[in-house]
């Protein structure tokens, strides 16, 4: 256990003790206080009385012990205490339970109908073009209840998606377009949860749901986010060149930045406090967050209640990636049931001419408890950038299948060129694998080797490049401190750097050198820079050491070392802070024996981070034990949903 649920629990004991718990009460009392903290410090959102049952056999006597130290309220309790206790047996810290209860709550209000009206905007005036609900999905207020939950599609939206869609169409043939079908679902509705790997088409469907929006509505406004600013970038980057295929007047009204959460909620600086909440709402018509399935259940609930009640949300990610690294599996959980209801069904048919018979036998198998959100989710199976028969594409597949050992089977006859694995499973890397690891930045060193003493770095020659360059190739990590962990990977390759900078630039001193990657790990609202940013460090023109960062609008910004928030190397990065991210070539580095932090999640992360060509570093037996190893974390999110 470690200090904090120690900390927790010695503290919940002393405060039950004075108000005068029973004595027999205060030992499981505290057990559960270190074990519900524990649980969150593994990313769960509560913890379960069974866990419990070595030392407490029976949950009834367990519960009431609870029950009676007076620190315990039960779930639907009045009563405000530490800790809350539901009926299945899930123990939480009262502040997790509310955010639960408040993020279910806001999900069902968002997809108990198919409100989504237009004129959120207070400066539209009543009876003008703009604020008249259109027939494509947007409904009057005072019509909802006469026309029912679904509308038709007008003439418009159909030529439009006709034409996004062409493509599609002749390759399907009568096979269902679930990106034309998820663009309708999202027309029609304030919630759309679109759940695919990479490549799957989510950008694509996301910029023709835009064009059909603001076809009808130009001043609709629309924002763009995720949770950090690789991602926000990288989103943008995919609208933008996904627009290519717009009519120039629907391309020019997309949105023209993308942000973080924390920038678009107003964090303050302080914990959990944002400008943007329920009584401040976001001045927006729809938002759209790529990377959802980084969202862990505190920045869910704030995102939900900071949104107007009309505002459309569109969330995009993979269910089968890593969860948050704080508590909850947000996105794994909402996007699991893809069923649909008749009348969803139904009125989907309409948009593709597809019989209603051939859209149910077309549905995918979920696993998932049916919920309230069924008919806003979507699946996207089919990769447009690699094929499952294609190395990366098949590797991925058998992972997310937790097929371990054709995984390993195929893998051991050599795989394809866009696959490789390195049987290396010692403690201390092998001199080929720390070999291949400085031949992946080599390029990258050429480049930064075309800077000159006097010459600007930051100029439009070089920094692009470099940056370009860096991004080729990445070490990922699955643990930070071993031998074959984050900070011994980055310590051997600056080694090999600042050798090589060394000649022809001056010595930065300390930390420093030209060439240096840092990423940020924590946000400094003030220098508007977020967790996960990338900077390199060049001299200026002056040859004065600065750190340059790609800038929102373009371009870079440079900032002096000693202004950054807190940062390392990030020659090598943790799977969980590549998400968001991709590169060309991807060195996945495993850890010399099986842990519980290698789960069938993160090997599948780390694997489509690649978008040309993977390494495997790491012995058959953790590539095994990974692949049997699925995420599995406590919460009642759904439960509540269903009003349990």
């Amino acid at each position: 256990m470690s200090d904090l649920a120690e900390g927790l629990a010695s503290h919940i004991r002393r405060w039950a003790q004075a108000a005068g718990a029973p004595a027999e009460s205060l030992s499981p009392l505290a057990e559960a206080a270190k074990l519900v903290c524990a649980a969150i410090e593994s990313g769960q959102v509560c913890a379960h009385l069974d866990e419990m049952a070595e030392r407490f056999p029976s949950q009834a006597e367990l519960r009431a012990k609870l029950l009676a130290s007076g620190m315990v309220a039960e779930a639907g309790s009045e009563k405000v205490l530490p800790l809350v206790l539901d009926a299945a047996g899930r123990l939480y810290l009262h502040r997790y339970f509310d955010y639960e209860q408040r993020l279910a709550a806001s999900l069902l209000a968002r997809c108990s109908s198919a409100e989504t009206s237009i004129q959120s905007s207070p400066r539209r005036k009543p009876g003008s073009s703009s604020s008249v609900l259109l027939d494509s999905g947007f409904r009057r207020n005072d019509e909802f209840e006469a026309q029912g939950f679904y509308l038709p599609p007008n003439e418009g939206s159909l030529r439009l998606l006709d034409d996004l869609f062409a493509r599609n169409a002749q390759r399907l043939g009568d096979a269902p377009d679930w990106q034309r079908l998820a663009v309708a679902l999202a027309l029609q509705s304030r919630l759309t949860i679109i759940s695919g790997g990479p490549g799957t088409g989510k950008t694509t469907t996301v910029v023709a749901l835009l064009a059909c929006l603001l076809q009808e509505n130009p001043e609709l406004r629309v924002k763009l986010a995720a949770p950090t600013g690789k991602a926000a970038a990288r989103m943008l980057e995919a609208v933008r060149q996904n627009a290519a295929s717009l009519p120039p007047e629907l391309r020019e009204r997309l949105p023209s930045e993308s942000s973080t959460l924390h920038r678009l909620l107003g964090a303050t600086g302080e914990a959990g406090r944002f400008r943007h909440h329920r009584s401040n709402p976001l001045p927006l018509d729809a938002l759209v967050v790529d990377e959802a399935s980084m969202l862990d259940l505190s920045l869910a609930v704030h995102l939900l209640e900071a949104l107007p009640p009309q505002a459309r949300l569109i969330l995009l990610g993979d269910k089968d990636q890593l969860a948050a690294v704080e508590a909850g599996a947000i996105f794994a959980e909402i996007s699991a049931d893809a069923g649909k209801s008749a009348e969803c069904l139904q009125a989907l048919s309409g948009w593709i001419s597809t019989p209603v018979e051939r859209l149910q036998a077309a549905l995918p198998t979920t696993t998932g408890m049916a919920t309230g959100l069924r008919d806003s989710v979507v699946w996207f199976s089919e990769s447009h950038r690699f094929a499952d028969t294609s190395g990366i594409g098949r590797l991925a597949a058998q992972i997310r299948a937790g097929q371990g050992t054709e995984a390993c089977g195929w893998l051991a006859q050599q795989g394809d060129e866009t696959v490789g694995w390195l049987q290396d499973g010692e403690a201390q890397l092998a001199p080929e694998t720390r070999q291949a690891i400085l031949a992946g930045f080599a390029p990258y060193l050429r480049a930064l080797e075309g800077i000159k003493p006097g010459l600007e770095a930051a100029s439009v020659e070089f920094l692009p490049e470099i940056f370009a360059t860096f991004d080729q190739f990445r070490v990922l990590c699955a643990l930070r401190e071993t031998p074959r962990g984050v900070r011994a990977i980055n310590a051997l390759v600056e080694k090999q750097v600042r050798q090589r900078m060394a000649i022809g630039l001056p010595e930065m001193g300390g930390a420093w050198y030209a060439g240096r990657p840092v990423m940020v790990t924590c946000n400094d609202h003030a220098q508007k820079l977020y967790n996960g940013d990338i900077g390199i460090c060049l001299p200026d023109e002056r040859g004065v050491t600065m750190v340059y960062f790609p800038a929102s609008a373009g371009g870079f910004r440079a900032i002096l070392p000693v202004r950054l928030p807190e940062h390392e190397s990030a020659f090598a990065m943790t799977v969980h802070k590549a998400q968001g991210s991709e590169f060309n070539e991807v060195f996945l580095l495993l850890p010399a024996e099986p842990n519980r932090v290698v789960t069938r999640e993160l090997l599948y992360t780390g694997i489509t981070r690649a978008a040309k060509q993977v390494t495997l570093v790491g012995s058959q037996q953790v590539l095994l034990s990974a692949c049997a190893n699925p995420t599995r974390r406590h919460s009642g999110l759904i439960d509540r949903m269903r009003g349990a």
